[in-house]
């Protein structure tokens, strides 16, 4: 059985920030967030580490990109 996932839009919410101050955060502009919120692109495995830290969420609870299907 698999854990409870959040969507990364979800989880900035959880965590009580704006997309302006997640991607200062992060170092990325706001652009770059609203696009992997939206799916079309995603993070370095270095940034998806730094977003788990900040929501404060294991990483494998995060989702970065829907699951393809076949």
């Amino acid at each position: 059985m698999e854990g409870i996932k959040v969507t990364l839009e979800a989880a900035r919410v959880n965590a009580k920030l704006t997309q302006d101050e997640m991607a200062k955060r992060l170092h990325v502009t706001k652009q770059t967030l609203v696009n992997w919120e939206k799916y079309r692109s995603e993070p370095t495995v270095s940034q998806a580490r730094e977003i788990s830290e900040i929501v404060d969420m294991p990483l494998d609870c995060i989702i970065f990109m829907p699951k393809k299907s076949n």
